[in-house]
């Protein structure tokens, strides 16, 4: 099952409160496999106050908390029966997971959004190894390790293929 991230809302000012009782929860009901992360959406404010400034945390959704979960009967029950969370966003019975577009606009906002690497590697395409041991070497990629940022490739040495692991920084695509 995929995991998604859902809204709850909870009582407006009880935000922290329901997040440290459903970290609680998850840990306390082995859930930990189900329900992965917990936020409050939280941005930086600058205050002034007696002519001087002052950072401040503020709530970006009052009322609200995100939950990265996979959704199943068991993991909405842990959630939905968490002290101070009045239930799921969506219509009806069933919530509706945000869009990613939704979920990175948000972590942005927090200043935790997630890194996603480009890939302009593909299986079974020529490069050259421009840095490392083997530069200058030629060869074709078997693997891609999105997660590492790297690759495996296959090089020719001594007249046999050789699998090499290098970084995506150290080959740069062939153009034929």
């Amino acid at each position: 099952m995929a995991k998604d991230w859902f809204v709850i809302h909870t009582y407006s000012g009880y935000e922290n409160k329901v997040k440290m009782n459903l970290e609680k929860r998850v840990e306390s009901m082995n859930m930990e496999e189900k329900i992965f992360r917990v936020l409050v959406p939280m941005e930086d404010e600058i205050e002034f106050k007696n002519g001087k400034q002052k950072i401040t945390k503020r709530k970006v959704y009052p009322g609200y908390v995100l939950v990265e979960m996979e959704m199943t009967d068991d993991s909405w029950y842990v959630v939905r029966n968490t002290p101070g969370v009045t239930g799921f966003v969506g219509t009806g019975t069933k919530p509706i997971p945000l869009l990613e577009t939704e979920v990175i606009k948000i972590l942005q906002q927090m200043g935790m959004d997630e890194i996603h690497t480009r890939i302009e590697f593909e299986i079974n395409q020529s490069v050259q190894v421009i840095a490392g041991p083997f530069k200058d070497f030629v060869g074709v990629v078997r693997e891609i390790f999105a997660d590492k940022a790297k690759l495996r490739v296959e090089v020719s040495m001594f007249g046999r293929e050789t699998p090499v692991e290098l970084e995506f920084t150290q080959v740069q695509k062939l153009d034929y």
